[in-house]
C-alpha cells in the first residue's frame, strides 16, 4: 500500500536515485524500488536503502563533481 496516496496497488520498478553533496551530484542509477501506480510515489526496501546509503558514503569519500553508480553491478 502506497503510504502517500493510500492507493493498494503498487508495482515493482527500478529508479534513480540523485543526491546533491557540497556542490556534487551522485546518481545510482538501476536502483529496485516499489512504485504506486496511482501518484507515482516511490519506496525502498530497508535492504536496499541500507545499501544505497553505503554506496553514497562511498561516492561522498571521492567527492568527485559527479558520480553515476550502476547499483545492479555492485548489489
Amino acid at each position: 500500500m502506497c503510504m502517500l496516496c493510500k492507493c493498494d496497488t503498487v508495482k515493482q520498478s527500478t529508479t534513480t536515485h540523485v543526491v546533491n553533496y557540497k556542490g556534487s551530484v551522485i546518481i545510482i542509477k538501476n536502483v529496485p524500488c516499489e512504485e504506486c501506480e496511482q501518484c507515482g510515489e516511490i519506496f525502498y526496501t530497508d535492504e536496499v536503502a541500507e545499501h544505497l546509503e553505503e554506496m553514497v558514503n562511498d561516492a561522498k569519500k571521492l567527492l568527485q563533481e559527479i558520480s553515476v553508480i550502476d547499483y545492479s553491478k555492485v548489489a
